[in-house]
């Protein structure tokens, strides 16, 4: 399973796997695909050295890259007490009654609250990459789309390629045209943020609209035959994400988190703008549903929402409040029904590979290779 893309990163499979755990991150790339390491929700420019710091460590030479969250304009002088000072009493309100009704609890005194969600801030995101650029990263991706041109053309200086996610052909045409290497097509199947345009089609429309630039096909995927199919598309490798969260290797909050997963079947998640403000895919729950009834206040844009409902989410998952408990995740969930580690998903999905191929060859009266 090697393509041009893989062999220019030097990665033994094509696979881009995106995961917020420095462990599973690690393990993507020991396993012979490459991890990419979420950086959203480190805040702290030292933690997220430390984390690296431990990957660097624990992927045997093997390559790794990073995803950040920036917009491609740059916006001076915002503050997160400026974006705070924007979100109406009233959505605070209606937070604060969602969780009285299911009984979560406050934090006790002095606890931590969590991390909050302010990686998208220009000044995050940019110390971000003050601190990846020390590091060997073999890929910069960034979920917003293209990053800022001056950030593509630092990433190329150190020999980093440069990653953006699409939902449509016309996305990624932007893209090419802002200098990035590789575009994600990221189908509507996709847990976080995704698009409305399913990934069978947008794919051959992204890979038609960008060539030669590669492809990564995104969104549902999480079997061997899919990624067949994602390369038969013109797709130059798959990006993963949602499939890792129930490795063993992985670091979600609560085991209560964990069984939800695992019960889920693919018609248990929802677009909503619940967690971020814009069109999330993620587990429906009853925080979803209040979120997203015609009775409430409505959810805010992007990023009041994240900064509103921060702690709470905090609060929701450390009592682990079961019907407001949720996570992004894609509607591949329906096949993530066991724990695993993260060799044996990438072991399974090389199997069922050569599985699809040989039965592609046998079609076409082909003998197997």
């Amino acid at each position: 399973m090697q393509t041009e893309l893989s062999k220019q990163l030097g990665v033994e499979h094509p696979l881009f796997g995106f995961t917020p755990f420095p462990a599973v991150a690690a393990a993507i790339s020991r396993a012979g695909g490459l991890g990419v390491l979420g950086a959203v929700r480190y805040t702290a420019p030292d933690d997220l050295k430390r984390d690296l710091d431990w990957v660097e460590a624990h992927v045997e030479g093997r390559p790794y890259g990073l995803d950040v969250v920036m917009p491609a304009k740059k916006v001076e002088g915002v503050t997160e007490a400026d974006v705070e000072a924007m979100i109406p009493e009233g959505h605070r309100q209606f937070v604060k009654d969602t969780l009285a009704e299911y009984g979560v609890p406050e934090l006790a005194d002095g606890e931590a609250s969590g991390w909050r969600i302010t990686g998208w801030m220009e000044q995050i995101a940019r110390s971000q990459l003050d601190v990846a650029f020390d590091y060997p990263i073999k890929l910069l991706a960034n979920a917003l789309g293209s990053p800022p041109a001056d950030v593509v053309r630092r990433a190329h200086d150190r020999g980093v390629l440069v990653a953006a996610l699409a939902g449509s052909a016309r996305h990624a045409r932007k893209h090419q045209q802002a200098g990035i290497d590789m575009v994600v097509a990221q189908g509507y199947e996709a847990g976080g943020h995704t698009g409305e345009i399913g990934s069978l089609v947008l794919t051959p429309e992204v890979v038609d609209a960008v060539t030669p630039l590669p492809v990564l096909a995104a969104g549902g995927i999480g079997s061997g035959r899919q990624v067949a199919a994602a390369l038969t598309l013109g797709a130059q490798g798959v990006w993963l994400g949602s499939i890792w969260l129930t490795t063993t290797e992985a670091e979600l909050p609560s085991r209560a988190l964990v069984r939800k997963l695992l019960a889920a079947g693919s018609g248990d998640t929802v677009r909503s703008r619940a967690l971020t403000g814009k069109p999330a895919r993620q587990l429906r729950t009853e925080w979803t549903d209040a979120w997203d009834d015609a009775g409430g206040p409505g959810t805010l844009p992007m990023p009041l929402q994240g900064l509103l409902v921060a702690d709470a989410i905090s609060r929701i998952q450390r009592y682990e409040v079961e019907p407001l408990l949720g996570t992004p995740v894609g509607q591949i969930v329906g096949r993530m029904n066991e724990e695993r580690s993260v060799q044996a998903v990438v072991d399974d999905l090389t199997r069922g590979f050569e599985r699809a191929v040989d039965r592609v060859n046998r079609i076409a009266g082909r003998s197997p290779q």
